[in-house]
């Protein structure tokens, strides 16, 4: 909107403010092209005089705006004069529309309000503590029923699932544990070797790999690559509504998404895990035979003399456990996704953090637990 008095046409002046007798005089057209720099200059005033405006935009008007707010900001009560009828309406539009500029400072919190927010978050997270138990009393007792029934066991979703979490996570399992064969291996090395007991460096590579390494950093990298699929995927269909429909078909989503992936996963993630032993003893024999001259033969038969059979067991119980965890954690997620998108991600993220804590989390136990019994 341009507001204009009567002049010549094309003709255009240049704007200008000027402080006189603590009244600011505004002279000239102010376009959009030219108030930028006019806002830079500084003063106090109690009169905006607009008499010398002989065009004023909305870009102007914002200008005009923007100084009165200023003075009133620093102390004082301005007052616009001189502008025309239509002058004004465009600077009263304009006034009602702007933003406030003035950010609300947020109250400071007391001690009080800090043991609320603590409070309540435990409450929170007691509550979504017992809705994933819930949730995994309602996968068993349906896993159950599917036992009395096995007509009812959705095998082809059940091996399109083990493809997607086992077959197709083969390579990435593979070269991380190959990959922290090569780190034992060099990083025992050095420190090994300033004792002159670098043969031990089998011993290092073939307890850490077996008992917490493999399987624990295999079930890492199908929390964040299969748990977030698994959240994503069933959150999707509760975007779309499609397990408001199955519900409606009388099919049960947790026999059709949920069991399927469960099982897939609690029987690809042992056999991921031991593709990862295989793969880390491999990159701990390489780096030994090129960093200590430890050759593939003296590697083995150190290997089978001083590794017991319990390691390699210790770290396969857990799997089950840890498939359980991912594969719980991220179809419940899943399950609470809201109809929007910025629901979706944040669960896909939650799930994520979660599964990987609560495996961690279990890992600890089961170390305890062994530690414990003499294992």
């Amino acid at each position: 909107m341009d507001t204009r008095r009567s002049r010549p046409a094309d003709k255009t002046t240049t704007p200008q403010m000027n402080f006189v007798d603590g009244v600011l005089v505004l002279e000239g057209d102010f376009l959009i092209g030219s108030v930028d720099g006019l806002l830079a200059q500084q003063g106090q005033a109690e009169t905006i005089d607009l008499s010398g405006v002989t065009r004023l935009d909305t870009a102007g008007a914002w200008a005009v705006v923007t100084l009165e707010r200023r003075i009133k900001a620093a102390g004082g009560m301005p007052k616009i004069t001189g502008a025309t009828s239509l002058q004004s309406d465009l600077i009263e539009t304009l006034r009602q529309n702007m933003p406030e500029t003035d950010i609300p400072v947020a109250p400071k919190k007391s001690v009080a309000d800090r043991l609320e927010q603590v409070g309540r978050s435990t409450v929170s997270a007691f509550q979504k503590t017992m809705a994933i138990v819930g949730f995994l009393g309602r996968v068993v007792a349906t896993v159950a029923g599917l036992i009395v029934r096995p007509g009812r066991i959705r095998w082809t979703a059940i091996v399109h699932h083990m493809q997607q979490v086992g077959l197709n996570a083969v390579p990435i399992v593979s070269l991380m544990a190959f990959l922290i064969g090569v780190v034992l291996a060099f990083q025992g090395a050095a420190q090994l070797r300033q004792f002159g007991a670098e043969v031990f460096v089998v011993d290092l590579i073939a307890i850490s790999i077996l008992r917490e390494l493999g399987i624990l950093l295999t079930a890492i990298i199908v929390a964040g690559r299969s748990g977030s699929a698994f959240t994503a995927a069933i959150g999707s269909m509760k975007m779309r509504e499609e397990i408001d429909a199955m519900r409606t078909l009388g099919l049960d989503p947790v026999e059709v998404l949920v069991v399927p992936r469960v099982i897939a996963l609690a029987i690809m993630l042992p056999v991921l895990g031991i593709i990862a032993n295989f793969a880390g003893l491999f990159g701990g024999a390489l780096m030994s035979w090129i960093e200590l001259g430890v050759s593939p033969g003296v590697f083995q038969s150190r290997f089978v003399s001083n590794t017991g059979v319990e390691h390699l067991f210790v770290g396969l119980v857990k799997a089950p456990f840890f498939a359980l965890i991912i594969a719980i954690v991220g179809c419940f997620e899943g399950m609470q996704v809201k109809g929007n998108a910025e629901s979706l991600g944040h669960l896909t993220s939650t799930s994520v953090v979660l599964a990987i804590f609560l495996v961690i989390a279990a890992d600890a136990l089961f170390s305890i637990f062994f530690a414990v019994l003499g294992v």
